[in-house]
């Protein structure tokens, strides 16, 4: 009955500044991007990544993420094939490692985060 999660989505500060991380960092493709006229929605843009998408929503006024710990989704994860290559391009890129990568006996982990502190966590199988 039910397949796969369709796309998650997020409310960015400003969406070309999200648009060109998830593109320029990730390699994420924009597959649309459109005005809307659905207040407060004001535009949206859906970007892809080996089959998962992302959907941008612009809203009139957004905002900012909650500094206090609170219930729903905490973060996305993104698969990585080599922890150490990914971390070097990262900090290439000027994206700061907010958690180093620990090892978890077969996998390892760590994190960054968009350009509105949203959690990202990089998973090494």
């Amino acid at each position: 009955m039910f397949k796969k999660i369709d796309h998650v989505e997020i409310t960015p500060s400003n969406l070309d500044t999200t648009i060109r991380f998830y593109t320029e960092i990730f390699g994420f493709t924009v597959k649309m991007r459109k005005k809307i006229d659905s207040p407060p929605m004001e535009e949206v843009c859906f970007l892809e990544l080996g089959g998962t998408v992302l959907e941008l929503v612009a809203m009139r006024d957004p905002a900012p993420p909650s500094k206090v710990p609170q219930v729903g989704y905490r973060a996305m994860a993104i698969e990585v094939e080599d922890m150490d290559k990914a971390v070097e391009y990262l900090k290439g890129k000027g994206v700061e490692i907010s958690t180093p990568p620990v090892s978890l006996g077969t996998s390892k982990r760590g994190e960054i985060k968009d350009p509105d502190g949203l959690v990202i966590e990089l998973r090494q199988w």
